[in-house]
C-alpha cells in the first residue's frame, strides 16, 4: 500500500502493531498458502454463510467452520493479498475484499473463491468512466488520480463489502472508492462519481436499513444512497471523528468508530443520538444476535452488549482483552472473535 494510503487505514496493521511487510512476489498472482497456524494468525473480519462461519485476514487466509468454531477448515484462495471484509447474503454465495483493490467471490459457501475484480482492473474501469465523464476541474483531477493508480500498480484497498442479495452489491474503501455490480460481480462498475465525497475521505463501512443504503467514512461521513438520482448524498452529522463501521437493523442504524464513538439513528438517518460506550478505544466490529441483543467489540479487546437496542452497553468483564476486529454470532450465547491473534469463541454473561 502507498505511505499515504495509511493515513487513516491503520486499522487493521498500525492497531495491531503490525507492518505489512513487502511480498517477494505479486500476491495477486500467488494462492494463499495453507498453513496450519491460520488460526492463530491475524483474521479481520467474521461472517455467517447459513451455519457456517467464514473469516478472512492476512495473506489470503480464509476459514470455514460448521460447528460453530470449534474445528476451522482453511479455504482455498487464488490470492495471497490481506483480506479484511467479508460477507454472504446467502448460505453459498458471498464476496471478500480487501487490499490491492481485490474483490473474491465464492460458490459453496465460502470453501472455495475466485477473483472478481483486483486494483489493476479497477484503475483501468476508472480510467475510462472519467475518460467519458463531463470535463471539468474536479473531474479531470478524480481522470489524473485514476491514471496515477493504473501507473504505479493496485494500491488502494476495498475496506468492506455488502450485498442486498446474490446480484446486488457494493464494494468501498480507501479514497471514496466506490464499486457496483449488478449480476452477482460478473460485472463491476465504477460509481465514485456519485458520491457527495469531494475530498476523498476513506470509506469504512456499508450497510442498508430498511431498504435506505448507507456508507460511513472519516471525519463523520456518513452517505446514504438517494434511490431517485443514484446519487450517495451527504448527511449532517454531531460527530466529526471516523466511522469504522455500521451495524443495521429493521430499526436502527448504528455507526461506530474512534475512541468509542457510537451514534445511532432511528430515522434513518435524519438524527443521530450519541451512545455512552464506556470505553475510549476504537470500536471495529458489531453484531446481531438471535435474541436482539447487540455486541460491539474494539480494537482494545473489549466486548459491549445491549439489550436495549443501542440505547446503552455494558462490558463483558469476563473476557480476557485481546485486539478484537470482528464479531460474529457462534451459536446460542455466545460469539466467535477475530483478531490481531486469530479467531477464538467466547459465551457471553
Amino acid at each position: 500500500m502507498a505511505a499515504r494510503a495509511l493515513v487513516g487505514l491503520g486499522l487493521f496493521w498500525v492497531l495491531a502493531g503490525m507492518p505489512a511487510a513487502a511480498a517477494p512476489v505479486d500476491p495477486l498472482q500467488l494462492p494463499a498458502a495453507a498453513s496450519p497456524l491460520a488460526v492463530r494468525s491475524p483474521l479481520f473480519a467474521i461472517a455467517r454463510a447459513g451455519t457456517r462461519l467464514v473469516a478472512v485476514g492476512q495473506r489470503g487466509h480464509v476459514l470455514t467452520s460448521d460447528d460453530n468454531g470449534a474445528r476451522w477448515q482453511q479455504a482455498e484462495v487464488p490470492v495471497s493479498t490481506d483480506l479484511v471484509a467479508v460477507h454472504f447474503p446467502s448460505a453459498q454465495r458471498g464476496w471478500a475484499v480487501g487490499h490491492d483493490g481485490v474483490i473474491l467471490h465464492s460458490a459453496d459457501g465460502g470453501r472455495h473463491w475466485t477473483r472478481q475484480l483486483d486494483g489493476r482492473q479497477a484503475a483501468a474501469l476508472l480510467v475510462d468512466a472519467y475518460a467519458q465523464a463531463a470535463r471539468g476541474a474536479e473531474a479531470d483531477a478524480a481522470l489524473s488520480e485514476a491514471r496515477r493508480m493504473l501507473a504505479e500498480g493496485p494500491d488502494l484497498p476495498f475496506l468492506d463489502v455488502w450485498f442486498s442479495d446474490e446480484r446486488n452489491g457494493y464494494a468501498v474503501g480507501a479514497f471514496n472508492l466506490i464499486f457496483v455490480t449488478s449480476d452477482g460481480g460478473a460485472h463491476w462498475q465504477p460509481a465514485s462519481e456519485r458520491a457527495d465525497n469531494p475530498k476523498s475521505y476513506h470509506l469504512y463501512g456499508i450497510r442498508a436499513v430498511a431498504g435506505e443504503i448507507f456508507i460511513v467514512g472519516e471525519l463523520g461521513l456518513v452517505l446514504r444512497l438517494d434511490r431517485a438520482s443514484q446519487r450517495f448524498s451527504a448527511l449532517p452529522t454531531p460527530y466529526p471523528g471516523t466511522f469504522f463501521g455500521l451495524l443495521a437493523t429493521p430499526d436502527l442504524l448504528l455507526a461506530y468508530g474512534l475512541r468509542g464513538n457510537a451514534w445511532r439513528s432511528r430515522d434513518a438517518g435524519k438524527s443521530w443520538q450519541q451512545v455512552d460506550t464506556g470505553v475510549l478505544t476504537g470500536l471495529t466490529g458489531a453484531a446481531l444476535l438471535a435474541d436482539g441483543r447487540i455486541a460491539l467489540v474494539s480494537q482494545g479487546g473489549q466486548v459491549l452488549v445491549s439489550r436495549d437496542n443501542g440505547s446503552s452497553f455494558q462490558r463483558v468483564a469476563r473476557i480476557k482483552p485481546q485486539p478484537i476486529f470482528g464479531v460474529s454470532t457462534a451459536g446460542a450465547n455466545t460469539l466467535a472473535l477475530v483478531g490481531a491473534r486469530g479467531v477464538r469463541i467466547e459465551a457471553l454473561e
